[in-house]
């Protein structure tokens, strides 16, 4: 079983296109696509994380069908543009504002939000976010896990961390 990373998918959500400067002609093609790169990373047995902002503008029956359509066993950390139709959704095996887990050895904070600063920081605990869709400047050991940074799929943290890690050997000093 791997466990999966991601946020900010705003399934259904026609502003986005425009908004995060998505690369799809429509609405119907990024959910598409976003959910044939799910499928392709996500197998049954594993664990996705998402870290908010699931759909917008779509009927709890069609949001329902969509959840039930992606692999995986799908835990949902509320983001601010989640409604409680999206929370009561009975695809989701747990519904939180907030969760401390380990992966790999790898102490994570999950939150919707990036922190400046977050339990066990001190300790090597990493915090991973969505909300700022790629935009925002992160702190050491924090990572946006939301599909405009990640090519629109889930990430595992070994992707993660080895990210951050080739950027901190490649930035100026």
């Amino acid at each position: 079983m791997a466990v999966w990373f991601t946020a900010d998918t705003h399934f259904g959500h026609a502003g986005a296109r425009a908004l995060y400067r998505r690369p799809f002609a429509s609405v119907a093609e990024m959910d598409r696509g976003m959910v044939e790169r799910w499928n392709a990373t996500v197998g049954p047995e594993d664990e996705v994380w998402h870290l908010g902002d699931f759909a917008l503008g779509m009927s709890g029956a069609a949001s329902a069908a969509l959840l039930d359509a992606l692999p995986g066993r799908k835990r949902l950390i509320l983001g601010n543009n989640d409604p409680p139709v999206t929370a009561e959704l009975p695809g989701w095996a747990s519904v939180g504002h907030y969760a401390e887990i380990s992966v790999e050895g790898v102490g994570l904070v999950l939150c919707h939000y990036a922190f400046r600063s977050w339990n066990r920081m001190g300790k090597g605990w990493w915090n991973l976010h969505g909300h700022s869709h790629g935009r925002l400047r992160p702190l050491p050991r924090q990572a946006d896990v939301g599909v405009d940074a990640w090519e629109f799929r889930p990430v595992c943290i070994a992707e993660i961390t080895a990210k951050r890690r080739s950027r901190s050997v490649t930035a100026p000093g």
